[in-house]
């Protein structure tokens, strides 16, 4: 069974400046044809609008009501402690 890779993504909304962090994962195996990624935990106002095996079709749903791509309002945390 392949380990999986965690990690934590700034969302902004675009629309209404909702934000917070997610908590993500996914198999860490390049030979793997899906990387089964997953959204481990979403922060206050924000839900899955649509599930998927990848970031760029992980679609979110903010509660304004804007919907949209994972990665597109995704972006690295620094590190936090």
């Amino acid at each position: 069974m392949a380990l999986r890779d965690r990690f934590s993504k700034k969302l902004n909304c675009p629309q209404c400046g909702n934000e917070g962090f997610a908590e993500a994962s996914e198999v860490d195996d390049p030979k793997r044809k899906h990387p089964d990624f997953k959204v481990d935990q979403l922060p206050r106002g924000f839900g899955v609008q649509r599930p998927s095996n990848n970031q760029e079709n992980f679609m979110i749903k903010c509660e304004c009501g804007r919907k949209f791509p994972f990665r597109s309002v995704a972006e690295a945390a620094a590190e936090r402690r």
